[in-house]
């Protein structure tokens, strides 16, 4: 199960807004959906999770460009929101660089970890798949997003199954983030 907020700064405080992001195929999408939400260039975190599983931020500051944090990228690689926030540029691969070129692995038939009964003890490692290769396990982007708001990395880089609120609770967002829940 997914949830996904808006939280725009404004002069009054925070201000939450659930947003539905069906037809938000890219981060680009995404930047514009969050900067209609503060039509005075303000601050806006997009704040997305996938229950026990990863959580995301995006902050959008005016026309700058969005600020990603993506709790477990391996995680959120496979999800649609997922993908995303995952951009060649978070990753540091070059666009259109998908993983290897399966037609030049060794595909033996053995299992990950066994050896081929050819080899001694000492043999090749085992080839990993394209998005084990290329995804990292744990979290990628900037992890100084929420800093000047108050979230240190260590806070965030903390944070457990419930990071939307906590993060809304160091903002001082959290009843707003409650009402669209």
């Amino acid at each position: 199960m997914y949830f996904a907020a808006l939280l725009a700064r404004t002069e009054d405080g925070w201000e939450a807004s659930d947003t539905e992001l069906d037809d938000v195929e890219t981060l680009s999408d995404l930047a514009d959906l969050a900067r209609e939400a503060s039509p005075d260039e303000d601050t806006v975190l997009v704040l997305i999770e996938q229950e026990d599983g990863w959580f995301g931020v995006v902050r959008v500051d005016g026309e700058d460009d969005p600020r990603i944090y993506v709790s477990d990228a391996s995680a959120a690689v496979r999800s649609s929101y997922g993908e995303i926030l995952l951009t060649d540029e978070l990753l540091g691969r070059n666009p259109g660089d998908d993983g290897p070129d399966l037609d030049a692995l060794d595909l033996d038939g053995t299992e990950d970890g066994e050896p081929d009964d050819d080899e001694d003890a000492g043999g090749a490692e085992p080839a990993t798949g394209a998005a084990e290769s290329t995804v990292p396990h744990g979290p990628v982007g900037d992890p100084d997003i929420l800093e000047d708001l108050g979230v240190s990395e260590k806070e965030l880089r903390s944070m457990s199954e419930d990071a939307l609120t906590e993060i809304a609770e160091a903002l001082g967002a959290s009843e707003v983030l409650e009402t669209v829940r």
